[in-house]
């Protein structure tokens, strides 16, 4: 299998020719979902933002939504778009103060808002700038405040009523929230935030007026803010309920606000392109893993049951390396150790190529056809746990018909945070150690 593979993959040299053929493969689709293998990997970010650079300029691209809280990226895309105060790229990423921070305030996010930034300004006033975007759901008072500072500007009645529907949630933390309204501990916020959602809808036409296209997008900014606060008021309150409805509700939340992103760039007769970025669990067709059989869903699934001949999902892998991550939940940022892939696992197999970096067509372009078969497959979210990887980090996957192609890069090394710590500066010390745990 290691020679089919060695003559069916694309190496990946650092020339911008190497992407040639993924950009052949995605062709005139609308929808690119690029993932990542790890929430910490510096050359996932890197190689995610030279590709999306080239849909921008090539293929005319016109937003990058992002696996974060919605009213934070917004921050970006005001910076990115010219449209805010903040002064440069750093100062416009401080919104991004929820673990994990490393996610989004890291020095290849930086980078890439700086080119944003400087690509818009090229276009000029008339041009059409390309935005920045969250698609998840975390943010529920945040997006509280932004509905209630929309409201306050546009209509202080509407914000008085708005105040006393969300004083239900009482500024109380999400979780704790979720889990005292499942046991019947408090009230349910459920009504309010529904009802809230439906009034700012009713309006729309009268405040998306005011102003031309700037009112337009600021009331779709407030929309979509009550939209997540109806929205996370279930998933905080699923939580409770079990681990594959909870991610269910956040990917379908994902994919209604990239739905929402669709319709409301598109111009008349001609719809809008959009890069995703997330997680590989996000953006794999979730049929394809055991997570599928066991009830999941995903943002790439979705996608392609609603745009199946407009998406292309692209993964990424590693062997080993180093990745930023946490030990747990709000746990302090580390530069940890990548174990090497486990045998049996689709890492392990392209580890075996030789290369360090390729590109593999997947989907009808896949040269092997024994890669069908079910193999392991790393996952590596904002927690590492090398000590108990087999069971915090792999799953069975079929990969050709997870994605339309892959980038693999045998050895990587972990993001560089913004804010690094002297955790992450003194970073994990290299130990000896099985290959299988």
């Amino acid at each position: 299998m290691e020679k089919s593979l060695r003559q069916g993959v694309r190496p990946v040299t650092g020339s911008l020719g190497d992407y040639d053929p993924i950009l052949e493969g995605i062709g005139d689709r609308a929808l690119v979902l690029i993932g990542e293998a790890s929430h910490g990997t510096h050359e996932f970010y890197r190689e995610r933002a030279v590709l999306t650079k080239r849909l921008i300029v090539e293929k005319g691209f016109g937003a990058v939504a992002v696996e974060a809280d919605w009213p934070d990226a917004y921050r970006v895309n005001r910076y990115v778009r010219g449209e805010a105060g903040d002064t440069d790229s750093e100062e416009a990423l401080r919104g991004f103060e929820r673990f994990p921070t490393w996610m989004w305030r890291n020095a290849d996010v930086l980078d890439f808002v700086g080119w944003l930034r400087a690509h818009n300004d090229g276009v000029g006033s008339k041009g059409r700038k390309v935005g920045f975007y969250g698609l998840d759901l975390y943010s529920l008072h945040a997006s509280i405040e932004s509905v209630l500072s929309y409201l306050d500007r546009v209509d202080p009645e509407a914000a008085s009523r708005a105040r006393r529907r969300y004083a239900c949630f009482d500024h109380a933390d999400a979780q704790d929230y979720g889990y005292d309204a499942e046991l019947g501990l408090r009230r349910s916020c459920e009504d309010e935030a529904v009802d809230q959602l439906i009034e700012l809808r009713r309006s729309a036409a009268r405040y998306a007026q005011r102003d031309g296209p700037k009112a337009a997008d600021d009331f779709f900014f407030a929309e979509q803010n009550a939209r997540l606060v109806r929205n996370a008021e279930e998933y905080y309150r699923g939580m409770f309920r079990g681990r594959v409805l909870s991610w269910n509700l956040r990917d379908r939340h994902m994919v209604e606000a990239l739905e929402a992103l669709l319709e409301h760039l598109s111009a008349p007769g001609e719809s809008a392109k959009i890069v995703v970025w997330a997680h590989n669990s996000h953006l794999g067709d979730a049929r394809a893993t055991e997570m599928g059989l066991q009830g999941e869903w995903n943002v790439g699934q979705l996608v392609r049951e609603r745009h199946e001949s407009h998406s292309y999902l692209l993964g990424f892998s590693t062997h080993e390396g180093t990745v930023t991550a946490a030990s747990a939940w709000h746990g302090a940022t580390e530069r940890k150790v990548v174990r090497p892939a486990l045998e049996g696992s689709y890492e392990a197999l392209f580890h075996r190529v030789g290369l360090p970096r390729f590109f593999l067509p997947l989907g009808p372009d896949n040269p092997v056809s024994a890669l069908h078969d079910p193999r392991l497959e790393r996952a590596i979210g904002v927690v590492y746990l090398p000590e108990s990887e087999r069971l915090s980090h792999y799953f069975h996957a079929s990969l050709p018909e997870q994605y339309d192609g892959l980038l693999h890069v045998d050895r990587t090394r972990a993001v560089e945070p913004l804010e690094k710590g002297a955790i992450w500066t003194r970073g994990e010390v290299p130990e000896t150690y099985p290959t299988g745990v």
